[in-house]
């Protein structure tokens, strides 16, 4: 028995109607119609689906057997339909991308929740990375797109390449240091403090190395070195040590609603990191929802960061 979805919604609208004529209607159709259709499910199934009575129809015990699928089948038409939609519009579905910090926490957060809201069952992965790592990701087909540097061991002629921005660098101090309210900080007063400092070779790092010869000055000598965030900030917290840091990241945990007793000094020149570019792959074409994500990244970071934590707010005094 091979019952059509057109016949399925009559049954359901007569059961909820109990008159034909309203059903019919319901279903765009006329009455002898309807009566017809009915009919011939009724001789499909083998056995009345409705008893006529002078109120109106009611459900056999056969038609509630049938009814209770039909509403099952008939919800899960809808629900296909709604699916189909939504990736079809770009609102549903997996990705998974990749980032490098200054990004991720600037404006990336704001991509992505505007997305969430509008589909909240997307399903979206955040990887932040090294960009030798993203990269990696992305010509694997691991990624659909990343936000990251291009590095010369890879093969540029397979990415599509949209340029970004620049990384700005802060020296982020805990609230009580000895600089920390200093109305101007210069590098050769840090050289004898304490760093922590991500791995040699990080973008941040070689910039903050480029800042230092750039005045005659030689690294720090006494550094810690680490790629991780959260051990960065613990050690920071907990000694008067100094650690170049994306300039959003700064700003997030410097900033209300976090407000976590750091500092930014205030440096007479600004570090600044290589630009970073938005990368996917020219092979592999980007889902719905990937393009509406990238999309959102791409109207943040030519807003400047707009909603991200430090774009429009005031530096710290």
């Amino acid at each position: 028995m091979m019952l059509k979805p057109a016949q399925l919604r009559l049954i359901r609208e007569i059961a909820e109607t109990g008159q034909l004529q309203q059903a019919a209607e319901a279903c765009a159709m006329t009455q002898p119609a309807a009566s017809r259709m009915l009919a011939e499910t009724e001789r499909q199934v083998g056995a009345p689906l409705f008893l006529r009575q002078p109120k109106g129809m009611a459900p056999t015990e056969i038609g509630q057997t049938v009814l209770r699928r039909a509403r099952v089948i008939l919800r899960e038409l809808s629900s296909m339909a709604s699916d189909v939609s939504a990736l079809r519009g770009g609102f549903a579905g997996t990705v998974r991308i990749g980032s490098v910090t200054g990004p991720a926490v600037g404006y990336l957060v704001s991509a992505i929740r505007e997305v969430k809201q509008r589909a909240p069952d997307a399903n979206i992965t955040i990887d932040v990375l090294p960009s030798r790592e993203l990269l990696g990701h992305l010509l694997a087909g691991e990624m659909d797109f990343v936000l990251g540097r291009i590095l010369p061991e890879f093969e540029s002629r397979d990415l599509e390449i949209l340029p970004m921005r620049d990384e700005r660098v802060s020296l982020l101090v805990r609230g009580s240091h000895p600089l920390a309210r200093a109305p101007m900080v210069t590098l050769t007063e840090l050289t004898d403090y304490e760093w922590i400092m991500q791995q040699r070779g990080a973008p941040i790092r070689e910039a903050t190395q480029d800042a230092f010869a750039a005045v005659g000055l030689r690294e720090p000598r006494n550094i810690v070195n680490s790629p991780s965030l959260l051990l960065t900030i613990a050690y920071l917290a907990q000694s008067d040590a100094v650690s170049p840091i994306s300039d959003e990241v700064a700003q997030l945990l410097i900033q209300p609603p976090v407000s976590a007793g750091f500092r930014a000094l205030r440096l007479r020149r600004q570090i600044r990191v290589s630009p970073y570019y938005l990368l996917s792959l020219k092979r592999r074409p980007m889902s719905p929802l990937a393009v509406a994500l990238r999309d959102r990244v791409v109207e943040y970071a030519r807003a400047g960061g707009a909603g991200a934590w430090g774009q429009a707010a005031a530096r710290p005094d």
